[in-house]
């Protein structure tokens, strides 16, 4: 999507030669214009699939399905939720991920309540690296027993091979802008 690429190209800050800083327009402060182009865009890649649900984790993608939704015929978006309060259900579908940014291992979950086999879900998360966000809420749905109709990615890296955990899965992953390699502060896309 080259509407995406050429705002990472203007406005994310490199961080170690690893980290694409996008909190100008993509998950702090956000860039809605763009949001609803993204939206867009993942209809038509998914105009193919059923899809009667969408997922996402806390707290970037959320905003993002959202805006997506819309062009599902407003399907409910889900969130997994990392930090689950008081005021949660107990009975959920759980499991554990990894934050490459953050370095650390937490727990996700979903409510039983808003998952069930008659589902079709598309994933939709702000980034895919290496991988263990987007595994993670696919363990959630598989435990649900719905069915995956896709993931749909903002931003991939392919250099830490998230994608290919996805696909041995049989999952059709879509990604608007596919990141090769950063050096020198530079940004070389697929």
């Amino acid at each position: 999507m080259q509407l995406l690429k050429d705002k990472i190209r203007t406005n994310a800050k490199i961080v170690e030669n690893r980290i694409i800083q996008v909190d100008n327009f993509l998950n702090h402060q956000l860039d809605i214009s763009l949001f609803n182009e993204i939206g867009k865009e993942f209809k038509h890649r998914f105009s193919n699939k059923e899809v009667t649900k969408i997922v996402t984790i806390e707290t970037s993608g959320i905003a993002i399905a959202s805006i997506a939704a819309q062009y599902f015929n407003y399907v409910p978006v889900v969130f997994a939720k990392k930090h689950a309060g008081i005021n949660m259900n107990q009975d959920v579908y759980e499991a554990k991920v990894y934050s490459y940014t953050k370095d650390q291992e937490y727990s996700i979950k979903i409510s039983k309540a808003f998952l069930s086999p008659n589902d079709k879900v598309l994933i939709i998360d702000d980034f895919l690296a290496s991988g263990s966000a987007l595994m993670g809420l696919v363990s959630l749905i598989a435990q649900s027993r719905a069915e995956i109709s896709g993931a749909g990615i903002v931003i991939e890296k392919t250099f830490q091979e998230g994608r290919k955990i996805i696909e041995e899965k049989g999952i059709q992953v879509e990604s608007l802008a596919i990141i090769d390699s950063i050096h020198d502060g530079q940004v070389f896309f697929k």
